[in-house]
């Protein structure tokens, strides 16, 4: 397991753009076949008109018989290297460094793993658990599970779900939703001196901003059911100017000011109404005689699960026996890729190795007790729900 993680965190698969892609899938296959799994390697295809030589693909397994799946899913992909060497994996006693280390290819290590136990092990499974490797989850999933998902390959006969994300000793059985935009407000550069000749995008931008925090007032006032902590993060969420881009100099009317809006809905909220309530500002911007374009940069929904499942129970109930400690379900703070099996009914979860506060960091590190002790949780979860009494 460790020398699989390390493997794969030397491969600097980072998104975006979505590099070494196709590097992280030969390693995956090759990891299979070595194991003796089977291997399904299904190729992203883009929309008719658009290039993308990323090789990203999905690495599809199974261990077991029968049409009842349970799906242990996890991405290759990770963030973009920070500091230089991030990709070079270092053991230092239980701790493995680098970059994907916790999120999440120390997870994928358990989930495989995991499986191959179960194999091994000749556990009778009413069943099969179905191992799914995809790229794209750090920028929303398109050439990953949105990709499975479009093409109706994700989820089928699905009783559960499970994904190794870095929930540092949590569960998540919730996510927010996620609607990124950037916006593009146009006006008309002219000199200082020639101000009347100008239109200033600052200004504007300005104009369609102050409606956006109207939104946002509104939206704060909403709190969600799921546990997460504090009491502050349970309030839903608007970020305006993320990133903020205008002018030319100190002396020049600014002919464009760029800026990016980031809703995060919590599950008891209606994606779709809400993506309505943020376009319409846009849309009264224009009518004001405001200049704008809206570029769509994240996609996602929000999701929930009960904790109360026959998954959601055994998993509770595995976590306690090999850790000792019961798991708190709590509510995903970002977007989860929970969301695809969620949307289909199927009960999903996140549990995984690895630690949210340094996953993302300089100095990204699993404990590699913590990815043994995950792989012996999903194989008790498998055997528990696919269990042939």
């Amino acid at each position: 397991m460790i020398n699989f993680t390390a493997e794969l965190v030397a491969i600097a698969s980072e998104n975006p753009p979505g590099a070494a892609y196709g590097e992280c899938v030969r390693a995956i296959q090759s990891r299979l076949r070595a194991l003796d799994l089977p291997c399904d390697t299904i190729k992203y295809r883009p929309r008719a008109g658009v290039r993308d030589q990323s090789g990203a693909a999905a690495v599809l397994s199974r261990v077991g018989k029968g049409r009842r799946a349970l799906y242990f899913s996890g991405h290759y992909d990770v963030v973009p290297v920070t500091t230089p060497g991030q990709c070079n994996p270092v053991l230092r006693g239980n701790m493995l460094f680098g970059r994907g280390s916790a999120d999440m290819k120390g997870g994928l290590a358990s989930m495989l793993y995991a499986a191959v136990a179960l194999k091994r092990l000749h556990v009778p499974l009413n069943g099969h658990v179905a191992l799914v490797f995809v790229p794209d989850e750090e920028t929303g999933g398109q050439r990953g599970s949105g990709f499975l998902a479009a093409a109706g390959r994700l989820g089928a006969n699905g009783i559960g779900m499970l994904t190794p994300e870095p929930t540092s000793g949590v569960v998540w059985n919730a996510n927010r939703g996620a609607l990124t935009v950037r916006v593009t407000v146009h006006g008309r550069e002219a000199h200082v001196g020639l101000l009347h000749q100008g239109r200033n995008a600052f200004e504007d931008a300005i104009h369609v901003a102050a409606g956006l925090q109207r939104l946002a007032r509104r939206v704060a006032r909403r709190r969600t059911r799921f546990r997460i902590m504090p009491e502050a993060a349970r309030r839903s969420l608007m970020l305006i100017g993320g990133r903020v881009e205008a002018g030319s100099n100190f002396n020049v009317v600014p002919g464009r000011c760029v800026f990016t809006v980031d809703r995060r809905m919590n599950p008891e909220e209606d994606y779709e109404e809400e993506r309505r309530a943020l376009f319409e500002v846009f849309d009264k911007a224009r009518q004001a005689g405001v200049k704008l374009d809206v570029e769509v940069l994240q996609e996602g929904h929000p999701s929930g699960t009960p904790e109360a499942t026959a998954l959601g129970r055994a998993l509770s109930s595995h976590v306690r026996e090999v850790t000792g400690r019961t798991p708190k379900f709590e509510l995903c703070p970002g977007l989860l890729e929970i969301r695809f099996y969620a949307g289909h009914g199927i009960p999903a979860y996140a549990y995984g190795p690895g630690l949210l506060s340094i996953s993302h960091g300089p100095k990204e590190f699993v404990d590699t007790d913590r990815i043994v002790e995950c792989a012996m949780i999903y194989a008790r979860v498998a055997a528990t729900v696919l269990g042939t009494q």
